[in-house]
């Protein structure tokens, strides 16, 4: 597992246009991305989309790189009414790069945590349900030849 934080790489990032602009460290990153079995993707709200930087990362992502790979969409933001970034926003990205979306996306918002950690009931509900429902996709992707997942 690696997680990667756009806080930590997006000073390397944002100054690039092309991939071949990119240091050492966020090339790896974006391999990582690239070779993963199942991404778990989130970004926060901002003014009704996700973050330009989390877009920019993405934009380096090769176009057939996550082809079949399953992606668990995750957001966070001031309140409820920015829940439908998952749909309207996240989705469709993915959707680009033809990777398999996972049914079930987490969003929470501020109310749901106390400090940092998650506060809420119905939030962790929604997280088990949303690992348990990725698990078969993420056996079935693993299962397949590289060949029969590219389209």
């Amino acid at each position: 597992m690696q997680l990667i934080e756009l806080t930590d790489i997006g000073p390397d990032l944002a100054g690039a246009l092309r991939r071949d602009q990119l240091s050492a460290s966020v090339e790896e990153k974006l391999v990582a991305i690239e070779q993963a079995d199942l991404l778990i993707v989130g970004s926060p709200v901002y003014r009704a989309s996700f973050t330009g930087l989390f877009k920019h990362l993405f934009d380096f992502v090769g176009q057939y790189e996550l082809v079949g790979t399953p992606v668990l969409l995750a957001a966070t933001g001031g309140g409820e009414r920015h829940a439908l970034i998952i749909e309207h926003q996240l989705r469709p990205l993915f959707a680009f790069f033809q990777a398999l979306t996972l049914p079930v996306g987490v969003y929470a918002s501020t109310t749901d945590f106390d400090g940092y950690e998650i506060a809420s009931d119905v939030l962790r509900a929604r997280i088990a349900l949303a690992a348990d429902r990725a698990l078969p996709l993420v056996s079935y992707a693993a299962s397949q030849p590289l060949e029969a997942l590219a389209i």
